[in-house]
């Protein structure tokens, strides 16, 4: 099987966890997830499989959006509620003062990664130094939280929905809102609601693919490869460009015309394109087959990503 499936991370299973079971659940072995969640989170969590798991890291890249409780007042060496707690304060600070606080956030920020992380430092885990007592200093990372929207304030907990750039850490998030209001933050839950264009009411749980497994309709829950590029113009590969696309070579703009299934852009049904713009190209048959990119000083079309045969 080829393709992605949104599957909805129940707590108590880890990322990896996920990944085994669905290696069992569809019987192949190439499968990858992209984008860790916490053993205790919930959520979105594409995972690939097949010649799929060559988008494993394009989909890290993309931006996510968080459902999250914070609870003020506690301190914990993991950043969330379950850490054990370093310190804990009354929580002094009105309901605007809080608001307030958490919507300076907004906009870019450098963030200092927690040790509890999968990060590496010198070529070791964060979070398996942090298992062994041991702290070490950690580069801030500039990151980007695009909106907050709290939806609700019972302090000394406020559940908020975080929409964020990649490698945002919203337990962090939490935390960093505590210091700013002198009282102290922990994260005490987590629900992971879009990565990319991958949303959780989409999303299967492990419980119902196995379902699905048994009845022989799993393969029509895969989402394919091409929906992760909607948003660039199609094109497909005529007379000579077959052979080049098969070989992923580079492409002459005059072997590919507009897609016929889908509506491009008309500035481009003219064969020109802007410097980088990149385009899904498929092949004679209507196969979506990779990403090409226009290079003005060459004139032609560069591969960027080839999703070609069918892999198990």
């Amino acid at each position: 099987m080829n393709g992605i499936l949104n599957v909805y991370k129940e707590p108590g299973f880890t990322s990896h966890d996920v990944v085994a079971k669905l290696r069992g659940i569809c019987k192949q072995k190439k499968i990858g997830h992209t984008g860790t969640l916490d053993p205790e989170a919930s959520g979105v969590l594409p995972v690939c499989l097949g010649n799929a798991t060559k988008l494993c890291d394009l989909l890290t890249d993309k931006d996510k959006e968080y459902r999250a409780v914070l609870l003020l007042g506690v301190e914990t060496d993991t950043q969330d509620t379950t850490g054990q707690i370093l310190a804990e304060k009354e929580v002094n600070a009105g309901e605007e003062d809080v608001r307030s606080a958490i919507l300076s956030f907004v906009g870019p920020y450098d963030q200092i990664p927690p040790m509890y992380s999968a990060l590496k430092v010198n070529g070791q885990k964060l979070c398996d130094l942090a298992r062994k007592g041991q702290v070490v200093e950690r580069k801030s990372r500039r990151i980007t939280i695009h909106s907050i929207e709290i939806e609700d304030i019972s302090l000394p907990r406020v559940t908020m929905r975080v929409a964020c750039s990649r490698g945002t850490y919203i337990r962090t998030l939490c935390h960093d809102i505590g210091q700013k209001l002198g009282c102290g933050g922990a994260m005490e839950r987590l629900e992971r609601t879009r990565s990319g264009n991958f949303k959780a009411e989409d999303a299967y749980r492990l419980s119902e693919l196995e379902v699905f497994a048994k009845e022989g309709s799993l393969e029509e829950k895969l989402l394919p490869v091409e929906c992760v590029f909607e948003q660039l113009d199609a094109y497909q590969v005529q007379g000579d460009g077959q052979k080049l696309l098969e070989n992923g070579n580079w492409l002459y703009a005059d072997l590919v015309i507009p897609y016929k299934k889908e509506k491009t852009a008309a500035a481009c049904e003219r064969g020109t394109f802007a410097p980088e713009q990149q385009l899904r190209i498929y092949d004679t048959d209507g196969q979506f087959t990779g990403i090409y990119a226009w290079k003005q000083e060459e004139k032609r079309l560069k591969p960027v990503k080839m999703f070609l045969g069918k892999e198990q």
